[in-house]
């Protein structure tokens, strides 16, 4: 199993001027402490479970961005790219940048977005639910297109590209990972099995009958369930130990996950990531 980090509060001591200094830090801690991945939230307020909306909040490209020049072997992503904040042509192309300045460590992760909130507030294009899920679809599409050089018109419903050209190409091969959040079983786990190599799930109590149903969905498809990533997040609560986090670890291993993206609570304080680098990641790799 491997371990990531993922960065969803950036509200830390020393607030606006010390934040780009702060977050370097943890980048390079994290990097040496050996997680596989880092990941930022794709949101531009504060989400309520975490704070209000008035918190610190970073674009999340211009992050990853940031975060490419401090780190050399984790790969890079959001956890998740909501459709709508981007139209698909663009987002290819902020992902392929980052992918070529960080040697081929991006990865696409993206889902149908559902902060209405945050988007009617500064003006993003928030459609209904049924349309939010026909676009990413579509950049779905788009997306894998862009990524393999095949710049032939893209017509869809929503979206129409003439020339689809995206030089330079990803590092990344056959293309960088595409990851998709999201437990929705009728539409999210279907798009899993026929465009994504990776999927990201809550540890919800029916996480096992979720994964059911996406094998079901690669049956349907002609998909092999198992060429397709399993990620899960988790927050790493030290205060509980080691052995209860691996215990944890063990049981999600079970179900089939390969990868936890992980938070990590005041994750400003750097010093934590010498328990992940001498017992935890170790224990990860050996399960």
């Amino acid at each position: 199993m491997k371990l990531g980090l993922h960065i969803a509060n950036f509200t830390w001591p020393g607030g606006a001027p010390e934040l780009g200094a702060t977050l370097a830090e943890i980048a390079t801690a994290a990097d040496e402490a050996g997680f596989e991945r880092i990941s930022v939230m794709d949101h531009l307020w504060q989400i309520g479970v975490i704070g209000p909306p008035e918190h610190e909040m970073l674009e999340a490209y211009t992050a990853l961005g940031f975060l490419a020049a401090h780190t050399e072997r984790a790969k890079l992503l959001t956890l998740v790219t909501g459709v709508v904040y981007r139209d698909p042509g663009l987002l290819a192309k902020a992902v392929t940048t980052l992918d070529v300045l960080s040697a081929g460590r991006a990865m696409l992760g993206i889902g149908a977005a559902w902060n209405e909130h945050e988007s009617r507030g500064l003006g993003l294009l928030f459609p209904p639910t049924a349309e939010r899920f026909e676009r990413l679809e579509e950049a779905l599409r788009i997306c894998r297109q862009m990524f393999d050089g095949d710049e032939t018109p893209f017509e869809g419903r929503h979206y129409r590209l003439e020339r689809l050209l995206n030089s330079p190409l990803p590092l990344s091969r056959p293309r960088p990972p595409i990851l998709i959040g999201g437990g929705g079983e009728k539409k999210t786990l279907r798009l899993v099995a026929q465009y994504a190599d990776a999927c990201n799930l809550f540890p919800v109590p029916d996480v096992d009958r979720k994964l059911d149903v996406l094998r079901r969905h690669c049956a349907d498809v002609g998909r092999d369930y198992d060429e397709i990533e399993k990620t899960v997040i988790y927050n790493f609560d030290l205060s509980i130990g080691v052995d209860a986090i691996v215990e944890q670890l063990r049981k999600f291993a079970a179900l089939g996950f390969t990868v936890v993206h992980g938070g990590l609570r005041h994750v400003h304080d750097t010093s934590q990531f010498e328990v992940f680098q001498k017992e935890l990641v170790p224990a990860a790799e050996a399960l």
